[in-house]
């Protein structure tokens, strides 16, 4: 019988197991789906088995396909609530995009933690806060249990400088608001309030 080294063991398992959680966040204009399907190529490039989700309400662009505001987009499922993911990812699949999270609850959280732990790379894109400067949706717990998290950035549509806020355009008080160019615009800190 061949004895197995205990550092063996935890490679062989750290090859197996190679499951982890990325958000892409920022705010509007950012490039956060941008840069999701830039990765999903990538995958895509590497042979890997790949599935995209969106919430059922982003159709601003396309009702299925995850899409930037330059229309560059990529077939995904639109899904009504983030547990129907769960049951939506095949066995094969070793990475999951998500595109526009914040418009999940919280159980987006769960979700993404068990297909990590299943071995999916999980890729997730998200608007960290609202127009109201709040923490957006499940952004932030998403963001505390993600192996990686790379904040965008746009520019600023008054003065030209990085803009890391949505300025929402038109008046209303709910917190979702699906839109584009015609609701939002990017914003520094200091335009803001303009």
């Amino acid at each position: 019988m061949i004895k197995t080294s205990t550092a063996e063991v935890r490679y062989v398992t750290h090859l197996r197991r190679r499951g982890r959680i990325e958000v892409i966040c920022g705010c509007m204009f950012s490039g956060k789906t941008e840069e999701l399907i830039r990765r999903i190529r990538r995958a895509q490039i590497a042979n890997k088995a790949i599935q995209i989700f969106k919430p059922i309400t982003d159709d601003r662009y396309d009702d299925s396909d995850v899409m930037t505001h330059n229309e560059d987009r990529l077939q995904a499922f639109p899904v009504p609530s983030a547990d129907k993911i769960l049951s939506l990812v095949k066995t094969s699949t070793t990475v999951v995009g998500i595109d526009e999270a914040q418009f999940f609850d919280d159980t987006i959280v769960d979700v993404c933690q068990e297909l990590a732990d299943r071995g999916c790379r999980v890729i997730i894109a998200a608007l960290d806060m609202d127009s109201n400067l709040e923490p957006f949706g499940p952004a932030p717990k998403i963001m505390a249990v993600a192996e990686r998290v790379t904040k965008l950035t746009a520019v600023c549509v008054i003065c030209g400088e990085e803009a890391h806020r949505s300025k929402r355009l038109i008046e209303g008080t709910v917190t979702i608001e699906v839109g584009g160019v015609e609701k939002y615009e990017a914003r520094c800190r200091d335009c803001f309030n303009q």
